[in-house]
């Protein structure tokens, strides 16, 4: 069996060719498709299967040179079915570089904005909320998470009450690492949550276990944080070529084959990869359109990555 000899940046060239990065820009599928979406299941709302993530990426200061690539990101991410976009008060300058660029783009209608509160106390929990909304210049926000559940009691009953008031529309719990599932699982199973974000990726597989059939049994909408494992599952397959089988799910990059295997778990709603790069941000986007891999094909593309 033959393999496909296309890098990502190669694929991205062939991609671009029909999206170029200007404005009027047309997402790189088929004329009319739509990208897949899921269902929250707390409300029956369906959101794209594939997000944004601004760890690190958004972190950046008032310079044109610096936030012109970042505008570019999230036009293109809109212009390709995007719509969730997750941030956070530990993100450094993340919330409001989102903020400005929504605005610039006029663009907040069109987003669910999800942030997080990550500190410890009523008082100080609130203050941040509220600094949340400012930097991210949001009537509400569509999701706030409590941030690697840091005081999980106190903010979840503000949350609740900011459900309430309409200041907010979901309310959830994140972590990022698999040392903190046992007390993850403890909070999904004891408290009415509407959304779960962890860590979830082809070479971390450890929310399968428990985690993932927990949200599903629960009624959690999950957000796939970390689908390529820190970018170390492209040091992985860097020279190597993206088997031809790749085709039967509509795959076309390593990216893309990363991305499909994530969101092609019936229990992830959205996976939200992290770029600053405009290719790389249309490159991420197709994993969202086509064929999905199903639970035999996963198992393939696991054993392959194994194999690496």
């Amino acid at each position: 069996m033959t393999d496909v000899r296309l890098s990502r940046r190669a694929m991205l060239r062939l991609l671009l060719a029909s999206a170029p990065l200007a404005a009027g820009v047309r997402p790189a599928r088929a004329a009319g498709e739509p990208m897949t979406q899921r269902t929250i299941p707390v409300s029956g709302e369906r959101i794209p299967v594939i997000g944004l993530g601004t760890w690190q990426t958004f972190d950046v200061g008032p310079a044109e040179t610096e936030r012109a690539p970042l505008r570019e990101v999230l036009r293109l991410f809109l212009a390709h079915g995007g719509r969730v976009v997750d941030s956070s008060p530990m993100y450094g300058s993340a919330e409001s570089v989102l903020g400005d660029l929504a605005a610039e783009l006029r663009a907040h209608d069109r987003l669910f904005l999800a942030t997080k509160v990550w500190t410890g106390g009523e008082a100080a929990g609130v203050r941040q909320m509220e600094e949340s909304l400012e930097r991210m210049r949001a009537r509400r926000l569509d999701l706030v998470q409590v941030h690697n559940l840091l005081d999980w009691r106190t903010h979840l009953k503000t949350l609740r009450a900011w459900k309430e008031q309409g200041r907010v529309r979901y309310l959830g719990v994140t972590h990022y690492t698999a040392s903190a599932y046992e007390e993850l699982e403890r909070v999904m199973e004891s408290e009415p949550l509407d959304f779960v974000q962890l860590n979830y990726s082809i070479a971390e597989r450890e929310a399968e276990r428990r985690l993932l059939p927990l949200a599903r049994e629960r009624g959690i909408a999950v957000l796939a944080n970390r689908p390529f494992a820190k970018a170390g599952l492209f040091r992985r397959v860097r020279g190597r070529a993206l088997p031809a089988w790749a085709a039967e799910f509509d795959c076309a990059s390593w990216a893309q084959f990363f991305l499909k295997f994530v969101i092609g778990h019936p229990a992830v709603t959205c996976a939200i990869p992290a770029t600053s790069n405009p290719k790389h941000a249309v490159d991420n986007m197709q994993a969202g359109y086509g064929r999905l891999p199903d639970g035999a094909m996963r198992q393939r593309m696991a054993e392959r990555v194994r194999q690496l």
